[in-house]
């Protein structure tokens, strides 16, 4: 039987024997397209060649391709382990030509492949065309000797491809095989007859051959494209089903090898039940998804790419729960997972182990809800049961969601096995209550800033701390005005600002704005609420400010160079940390301001001292290396082609600002920057933390700042140094001999007053009386701490054999009580009883097990009395 590894470079080889470079899979993360989600099919990674915006040097290309399905219309996670052919990850193999060959060379290879290397009876193939798409019929008809009546022609739907509503686009050819009668899973619904396109499983696609032919413009229209490109793919999994015989991909050995790992450790068998198949199917596909996503750099979180994530492997991990496993699985699915895909795709070799900490951490965090979760859905249906409903409520979903960590998608997928439904407007209504707390919430805490009317200013650079202007609006008390006076806080907005207003985590500038005629108005803040405009916000310090008005805007150049600073070094931090921890590290949010930065990314753990310092070495490396900081305004396809770093989630425009950093750094950035890297001067770590799960966060120092504390640090340093005596060279081993001198004398008392408290016990013995035929001991003992009156107290209970013992001892304005009851005793004297009832009369408080509790009191006059009162608790 041949292998899906063997299918995977078969191909591979067949397409290089015909002039293609073979090339590696791109990331599931989209490296030139922020806009996309996942790499959801083989074209994605050669996108801008079909937009016309690259070119490439190499005309013919072979690849298989790691594709995720996971969101927008491709989205099939629910179907995931109901039927036997939906995946969330899969490979697309894929032969492409940038303007090289066309349909005919497709056609004939792709018949060739199929019928005489791998051998597809051909009596069961069909090829399907656009219906105007003469050429590929006649295509089929002339290089193939597939039997005319099996070419068919469709509409749009099933043969013309399209990238978006306009853009690159052109018919395809598709090539399916019948697998039989017994394969059809829609013979149950009325009126269904078999066929091509029809919507069973008996005929199945295998290959689809698009032919780049066109460009759709905005009206509507085909146009013609200057050059025709070939974008092929098939679904490795579905063709390994064909090829080894087997009815469900599942049963091939790229998925069977996984299912058969959870059989081992299940104690179960795949075939024996369809809830028990549809967990392993969930849990083999689920895993390759996770261990790819993981390796790729996407973590788990509330949002993005992270969230889909999360969804997977809790998803997984209730079908995980389902067949017994209480304990976090997932995580080891993946070392199955690299043991059968680790040769195609190395990188999942090199991470193993991170990929394997990152889904055992957060399978134990879901974890620790999961069955208070699944206990409170088991309730809710037996609600609705006896309601004889058949809809959960949407506040109940909600709950599950917000308290438990239950997605949506993963609530209605254990109800569909009970033919329950949710209301979803509900759930969503739910939803939008709890984002509009949260946006009154943000309003209580932050004046917002609303833009006004239809204006605009404009930025006018980076390296400008001057600029004349005329006043466009004035904004006082959050109303526009023609005039505001001394005194007034006031918002401006002029038509060009040398003001740098706060976006991208840089803060905003400070300043004045000043008239000839002396009127001054202190700027405090620049906030950017929209691309296009720029608001200043301050007060009047002397005179008026008024619309129309020409005026002098003047930044606050320190501090403006100071964010420069620390702006710069942090693009140098960003291409840093993808050196030294993988390029899988994103932004995730930063702050830029004057006195530091700080930089959050996603990596999951914390990062070794060495590292750090390794890491800071080579930030200070590149600084040194003075190299200059170049910024350019381009098409935003233009940055992307030219690599810049652009990140998913953000809004970009038609044009965009590229920020070149050396050699090493290209990034979308609109902040300010240093001529030269070697401007920054000196670069600092301060902190490395994590912030969220799966962020980290590095704060740091540039220039003065840096100086500043280094210089802080030195006279730290010196004070220490005198303190004990010793030059700053001697500190840390003066100060390491005085903690282990310390904590020999911390020793040798505890010692001390375990023998002073040890000689007092016989004394103490004589003091015990007899309560009701009980022996009760209750007293006060000088110089003893914590762990000295608990020695005493358990060297009385053994004397004494059958008894209660409660020792006071006063410490400063502080009392402590102690009770040990021996074990006797126990159920007719609780110590922590005890404990509970005295503890009032020296004003505190305390509890603790039968046998042994303590109690803190702010009142040690009161110790007498509350020993007395034991006898009388006793009796």
């Amino acid at each position: 039987m041949i292998t899906g590894a063997e299918i995977r470079s078969a191909f591979l080889e067949f397409f290089r024997r015909r002039g293609h470079e073979v090339v590696p899979s791109a990331s599931l993360v989209p490296d030139k397209d922020p806009t996309l989600l996942f790499t959801n099919a083989g074209m994605v990674p050669f996108k801008n060649v079909f937009l016309g915006t690259e070119k490439r040097a190499i005309r013919r290309v072979v690849n298989a391709q790691k594709c995720l399905r996971l969101s927008g219309k491709h989205n099939d996670l629910e179907e995931v382990g109901r039927d036997t052919y939906h995946h969330t990850f899969f490979e697309m193999l894929g032969n492409w030509s940038f303007g090289d060959y066309y349909k005919q060379e497709a056609i004939a290879w792709a018949w060739e492949l199929f019928t005489r290397e791998w051998k597809l009876p051909k009596e069961l193939l069909y090829a399907t065309v656009y219906r105007t798409d003469d050429e590929a019929a006649d295509c089929w008809r002339s290089e193939t000797d597939i039997a005319p009546e099996r070419i068919l022609r469709f509409g749009e739907k099933d043969n013309f491809w399209e990238m978006g509503e306009v853009g690159p686009c052109g018919p395809c050819s598709e090539i399916h095989i019948d697998r039989g009668e017994g394969s059809c899973d829609q013979q149950h619904v009325a009126g269904h007859i078999c066929g091509v396109n029809a919507g069973c499983a008996r005929f199945m696609e295998l290959w689809n051959l698009v032919f780049i032919q066109y460009n759709r413009t905005t009206d509507g229209a085909l146009e013609p494209l200057a050059e025709r490109h070939v974008d092929t793919g098939a679904g490795l999994e579905r063709l390994a089903a064909v090829l080894q015989g087997v009815r469900s991909n599942y049963d091939t050995d790229l998925l069977r090898d996984l299912i058969r790992f959870t059989e081992g450790h299940a104690g179960k068998r795949y075939g024996a039940g369809e809830a028990d198949d549809l967990a392993f199917r969930v849990i083999a596909d689920h895993s390759r998804a996770l261990t790819f996503m993981v390796a790729d750099g996407v973590l788990p979180s509330n949002e993005g790419r992270g969230y889909v994530l999360r969804r997977v492997l809790r998803r997984a991990a209730r079908h995980a729960k389902h067949l017994g496993f209480d304990q976090p699985f997932l995580w080891r699915v993946t070392g199955a997972v690299i043991s059968t895909m680790g040769a195609a795709y190395p990188e999942i070799v090199e991470r193993q182990a991170y990929v394997e900490e990152v889904i055992r951490s957060e399978e134990e965090r879901f974890a620790e809800t999961l069955d208070k979760g699944l206990a409170l859905l088991e309730e809710e249906k037996a609600a609705l049961r006896s309601r004889g409903t058949t809809v959960l409520p949407g506040a109940a979903a909600f709950k599950l969601y917000d308290t438990y960590g239950f997605p949506l998608d993963m609530t209605q997928d254990i109800l569909r096995g009970d033919n329950l439904g949710v209301d979803v407007a509900g759930f969503d209504a739910c939803m939008e209550e709890q984002r509009q707390r949260a946006r009154e919430a943000r309003k209580a805490v932050a004046e917002i800033i609303t833009p006004t009317g239809a204006h605009t200013s404009r930025f006018v650079g980076d390296r400008i701390y001057e600029w004349e202007s005329t006043v466009a609006a004035v904004i006082v008390e959050g109303a526009e005005r023609d005039e505001a006076r001394t005194g007034d806080r006031v918002q401006i907005i002029v038509p060009e600002t040398p003001f740098y207003g706060e976006s991208g985590g840089q803060v905003g500038d400070r300043g004045v704005i000043e008239t000839a005629a002396g009127d001054r108005v202190e700027i405090v803040d620049a906030q950017k609420p929209r691309g296009d405009l720029t608001v200043h916000i301050g007060a009047v310090q002397r005179g008026a400010v008024r619309a129309g008005q020409r005026v002098r805007l003047r930044v606050d150049r320190g501090r403006r160079d100071a964010s420069r600073l620390n702006h710069s070094a942090t693009h140098i931090l960003h291409a840093v940390l993808r050196e030294h921890l993988g390029t899988q590290v994103r932004q995730a949010g930063s702050l830029v301001a004057p006195d530091r930065l700080r930089f959050d990314f996603n990596y999951h753990g914390p990062i070794p001292d060495a590292e750090l310092w390794r890491i800071e070495e080579d930030v200070n490396a590149r600084i040194r290396e003075n190299a200059g900081v170049a910024t350019e305004e381009m098409a935003y396809p233009d940055a992307i082609k030219m690599g810049a770093l652009a990140f998913f989630g953000d809004k970009y425009g038609d044009r965009v600002r590229v920020v070149r950093t050396g050699n090493y750094s290209i990034e979308l950035c609109g902040g300010t920057h240093v001529e030269r890297t070697g401007d920054i001067g000196v670069f600092k770590l301060r902190a490395e933390s994590g912030v969220a799960a799966g962020v980290r966060r590095v704060e740091a120092l540039t220039g003065e700042g840096a100086l500043a504390w280094l210089h802080g640090r030195e006279q730290l340093l010196r004070e220490i140094g005198e303190l004990v005596h010793g030059s700053e060279e001697e500190v840390a081993a003066r100060v390491a001999r005085l903690v282990a001198q310390q904590r020999e004398l911390e020793k040798q008392l505890k010692q001390i007053q375990s023998k002073l408290a040890g000689s007092q016990s016989d004394d103490l013995l004589r003091r015990a009386r007899q309560v009701d035929g009980i022996t009760v001991l209750a007293a006060e003992v000088e110089g003893a701490d914590d762990r000295a009156l608990r020695d005493l107290a358990d060297r009385l209970r053994d004397q004494i054999r059958s008894g209660v013992v409660v020792l006071g001892t006063a410490r400063g304005d502080r009392a402590l009580l102690l009770a040990a009851v021996t074990r006797d005793l126990t159920k007719r004297y609780h110590a922590g009883e005890i404990i509970k009832r005295i503890a009032p009369l020296i004003g505190g408080g305390g509890g603790g097990k039968p046998d042994l509790a303590q109690a803190g009191g702010k009142d040690p006059a009161k110790l007498g009395e509350a020993l007395e009162a034991v006898y009388q608790l006793v009796s």
